[in-house]
């Protein structure tokens, strides 16, 4: 029943037990988990879904080892969400592969009768717990008292007061952790010691409930009354039930009939009147005037006065990511410069240095320089959140989002969609209302993610000067914002087309806890940022290595002897024009280029793109970045690095530099850089984006008809800004 094992390891018995930390939403479970495992951690999903599963492990002594698995903050075992069925699933399945041989319980001290109901279901399934008091710092400046021992005694398991923002008693929960599986696991062979007692159960079932439950148990095996009287409310969507159990719950329900909701409702009711008490009785609370939350409430939380600091501090937060990240991004650059000069100088001419200069080192130069920006937006986005404030952002604007068919939880995944919009359609789980999830499924994309960060660098620097406005803000820093503007006007207002074309009955409202205000926990910050950004280089790293070793063949490769009679026709275009050497080159190598498969790729797609300024070159790059919008950047460099200037040069300068062969004028203006902006800005462009999409409607159809109006729209106003501004 239980999954612990024994290894061998250097003649001594190591136990491995899989444990569970589990609690509310904003009960600091992620800082407990990180000062547990360190950087001993990875991050994947739960077995058939797309939802969160982070891992780590530590040691406790020397003969027992501990996976911990990190579930999604969850109010109760009755889920209203996806992620909150992650639970429920896997609790009230025995044999589930992330079943718990026991559970740490996070619970806020703060607000510790709100977070003991879920509690009080876990302990019904008869799991070894642990009980962390957590934020036992901000209890005692609040004056609030806990009487742990007594507490401990009524409850029937161990109850200790921690801190996930400072590491207190981190130490001692690992030594009632190691108490508590040597008291349930004592002999070798790790069978549960059926002898030690065992809490008292929080709820008595009804005797209908009673009997529904004992017909449950002849059918599957389970561990305790509590896990059959889940398995009887949520049968119907519980994964591991075959059709053939289903069956025979479903006759156990219409020969015993009840009513769901009202027994779901009965049971809060009895849990809440034997745990307020508990509350009351053990929670010291000392008389306070106005805490400081409350205070700053008053001000982030104000019907005018708080949209004006959260637009302040969304002003910051994009000047940040475009001037802080200057100097790293310059010497990122001058390194990769340096490197692909060593490599010239040092490795012989032939196919394969071509291939690892222009191909490998161009590609992933356009990627690693933009790492620097993309850190900042992480840390800043988790600075928000760590301290309570994105909490206050989906309380503040719940009545906005009702007006465009969205809800307060939808800001959180069109916040989301500012790092990445793949997770943040996937958050989008936590919103019940179907139409509410699905507009903001479908309008989460025109977010600005921050794979879009390196084309915008790159097209802002052509067509705005970088210039100071009162001496503090950076014109181009203004202008990056501007594009973000763009992106949130075209969410919203395709959101307000779709609410009316959207047809629903279902109305919701924001239940939502506000956390306490706390000072943010850097360590918790760094490894959120160190994790993203490796997500981000490694898997974007994969594709665009990929795409840039493929782009390097297409464009040095043609049909038999296009690329030679091409240079043929340079070198005499060159002598009617009694051209110099550098600019002989030059022609050659735009020659060579248009006639390989690269340009012949381009060249088919010209006809449809030349309206919105756009050359074959930049076609290319339209196609590839497909893949993901950040390959725009890889996909020019290997382009240009395929040239035949001897010197490195940065990709600004070799795109400012390019002309028509034929007619002398610059490929790149001012029109045509803020055209490619605005289509990148609007257009559909991320294949993974389209996949999670299809994964969370569950049908073709509406990714489908994303990618049709995005793409549509993104064609009409570039086509418009370059015809009016050329």
């Amino acid at each position: 029943m239980y999954r612990a094992q024994i290894k061998s390891k250097a003649k001594e018995k190591i136990r491995t037990f899989k444990v569970g930390l589990l609690g509310n939403p904003n009960c600091g479970k992620s800082s407990v988990f990180n000062y547990l495992t360190g950087l001993r951690q990875k991050t994947g999903n739960f077995p058939g879904v797309t939802v969160d599963k982070k891992t780590g492990s530590f040691q406790l002594g020397s003969d027992t080892q501990i996976i911990l698995t990190d579930f999604p903050g969850t109010y109760s075992l009755y889920p209203t969400s996806q992620d909150e069925r992650i639970v429920a699933q896997t609790f009230t399945n025995p044999n589930d592969p992330n079943y718990s041989d026991a559970i740490i319980y996070i619970a806020d001290v703060t607000q510790l009768e709100k977070h003991l109901l879920l509690f009080s279901q876990l302990l019904d399934l008869g799991i070894p717990l642990v009980l962390a008091l957590n934020m036992a710092d901000l209890a005692a400046k609040r004056g609030i008292r806990v009487k742990r021992e007594q507490l401990e005694k009524k409850l029937g398991v161990p109850v200790i007061c921690i801190s996930g923002r400072t590491g207190h008693h981190i130490e001692k929960l690992k030594e009632r952790l190691k108490s508590v599986l040597d008291k349930y696991f004592p002999t070798i062979n790790l069978e549960k010691n059926s002898t030690n007692g065992k809490a008292k159960n929080f709820y008595t079932p009804s005797e209908q409930e009673e009997k529904i439950i004992a017909k449950v148990k002849k059918i599957l095996p389970l561990q305790s009354d509590y896990q059959a009287l889940l398995i009887a409310h949520h049968y119907h969507w519980l994964s591991w039930l075959n059709r053939q159990q289903k069956r025979q719950i479903a006759a156990i329900l219409e020969q015993n009939p009840f009513d769901d909701l009202r027994a779901q409702v009965d049971e809060t009711m009895a849990r809440y009147n034997r745990l307020s008490p508990l509350v009351r009785k053990y929670l010291a609370k000392a008389g306070q005037g106005k805490n400081f939350t409350a205070i700053l409430d008053n001000a982030l939380t104000h019907p005018w006065l708080g949209p004006v600091i959260f637009f302040l501090i969304m002003l910051f937060v994009f000047q940040a990511i475009f001037s802080w990240a200057a100097y790293p991004m310059d010497w990122i650059d001058s390194a990769f410069a340096q490197l692909n000069e060593w490599l010239s100088n040092s490795l012989p001419a032939n196919a394969l240095t071509d291939l690892l200069i222009d191909g490998i080192v161009a590609g992933l130069g356009g990627i690693v320089i933009f790492v620097p920006q993309i850190a900042i937006l992480f840390f800043l986005i988790g600075l928000l959140e760590e301290v309570g404030y994105l909490a206050r952002v989906v309380y503040l604007f719940d009545g906005l989002m009702q007006r465009f068919g969205l809800g307060g939880r939808s800001i959180v995944a069109l916040i989301s969609g500012g790092a990445c919009a793949i997770p943040a359609i996937m958050s989008t789980r936590t919103i019940s209302n179907w139409k509410e999830r699905l507009i903001t499924i479908l309008v989460t994309p025109f977010i600005s993610c921050s794979a879009r960060i390196p084309v915008y660098t790159a097209l802002i620097a052509f067509a705005v000067p970088s210039k100071k406005i009162w001496w503090i803000f950076d014109q181009q820093g203004l202008a990056f914002m501007g594009l973000y503007l763009i992106g949130i006007l075209a969410a919203f207002g395709s959101a307000l087309v779709l609410k009316h074309l959207l047809k629903s009955s279902e109305n919701t409202m924001l239940i939502l806890e506000l956390p306490e205000y706390r000072l943010p926990v850097l360590r918790n910050i760094l490894y959120h940022v160190n994790a993203k950004v490796k997500a981000f280089v490694f898997q974007a790293g994969k594709i665009i290595l990929m795409i840039s070793v493929l782009l390097w063949a297409m464009a040095s490769y043609g049909p038999t002897g296009a690329i030679e009679q091409a240079r043929r026709e340079a070198l005499t275009l060159a002598a009617q024009q009694q051209l110099d050497q550098q600019s002989t080159d030059n022609l050659i190598a735009a020659k060579e280029i248009e006639a390989s498969y690269a340009g012949l790729l381009g060249k088919s797609m010209e006809p449809l793109i030349k309206p919105l300024g756009y050359d074959w070159k930049i076609g290319i790059a339209l196609v590839t970045s497909f893949a993901a919008r950040e390959v725009f950047v890889s996909t020019m460099s290997t382009i240009y690095s395929i040239g035949s200037d001897a010197e490195p040069m940065r990709l600004k300068e070799r795109m400012e530099k390019d002309v028509h062969p034929e007619t002398g004028q610059p490929v790149y203006t001012t029109a045509t850089a803020i055209s490619l902006l605005l289509f990148y800005v609007l257009a559909m462009q991320c294949m993974s984006t389209l996949v999670v999409v299809r994964r969370e409607t569950g049908s073709w159809k509406w990714p489908a008809l994303q990618f049709v109006f995005m793409t549509g729209l993104a064609y009409l106003v570039s086509f418009g800004a370059y015809q009016l501004l050329s």
